[in-house]
């Protein structure tokens, strides 16, 4: 009988949501560290984005619903490892990053470890994108008591916490729906700085006045929800201990 053999268990998933991001894939996936698993969400790209993916070692999950939160959501219910990180797939982000974000995680020190970005080079955060995210940072800590400066899009928690969240947008609102109901259960959150680069082609969210209107218009309607009560609070602690 020939004997059966299985691939080890990623040590860490990274979900990339992915919308024509052939000319970006190379230097993300080139950055993903040793034993982490790049979770590639091919989200309606139509410059063979997926096939670039596959060939450079990348499992690749489809999601045909269009929305940044669906494929963010997408790829956390496709992972299996305990914790998963989240990362542009434009090249503005090195997932490398992610490595301090873990430890933090897998050390119990925090619940959810997010990125602030900071600027590296001309074009890197346009004017509109960076004023939107202040004054979405500021209502969050109205809403929720959180002094964070970012909601980018560098994060890490473990999946099982994740999911117990109940996310349930699927457009811009999903990152701040995460903080939010984050901090609604009790989670630690914490943020660290991380270089922001020029992304690599033309943004699909924030590129213009018009995207980033369109995104804080949906990061409203997250703020203005009501606390969960079904979410158990402090959920995210119960995997610390191993």
């Amino acid at each position: 009988m020939r004997a059966v053999t299985t691939s080890p268990a990623p040590v860490v998933d990274v979900v990339l949501p992915c919308l024509d991001e052939a000319g970006a894939l190379p230097w993300v996936l080139a950055r993903i560290p040793d034993g982490w698993r790049a979770l590639v969400v091919d989200n309606g790209s139509t410059d063979g984005s997926a096939e670039i993916a596959r060939a450079l070692g990348a499992t690749v999950v489809t999601e045909p619903r269009r929305g940044f939160g669906a494929a963010c959501h997408a790829g956390l219910t496709a992972a299996t490892a305990d914790i998963v990180c989240f990362c542009d797939c434009d090249a503005s982000l090195d997932p490398g990053l992610l490595k301090p974000f873990v430890r933090e995680i897998r050390d119990g020190t925090a619940d959810l470890v997010l990125g602030r970005r900071r600027p590296q080079g001309r074009g890197a955060w346009p004017p509109h994108a960076r004023a939107g995210n202040l004054a979405l940072a500021r209502m969050l800590r109205r809403r929720t008591g959180l002094r964070l400066h970012d909601l980018g899009p560098l994060r890490a928690a473990r999946r099982e916490a994740l999911l117990g969240l109940g996310l349930t947008d699927r457009r811009s609102g999903y990152p701040l729906q995460m903080v939010v109901r984050a901090a609604d259960a009790g989670w630690r959150v914490t943020e660290h700085d991380v270089p922001y680069l020029p992304r690599t082609g033309a943004s699909k969210v924030t590129g213009t006045w018009r995207g980033t209107w369109h995104a804080v218009r949906d990061m409203r309607g997250v703020l203005a929800e009501q606390p969960d009560r079904t979410v158990p609070r402090d959920a995210a602690h119960e995997g610390n201990t191993r």
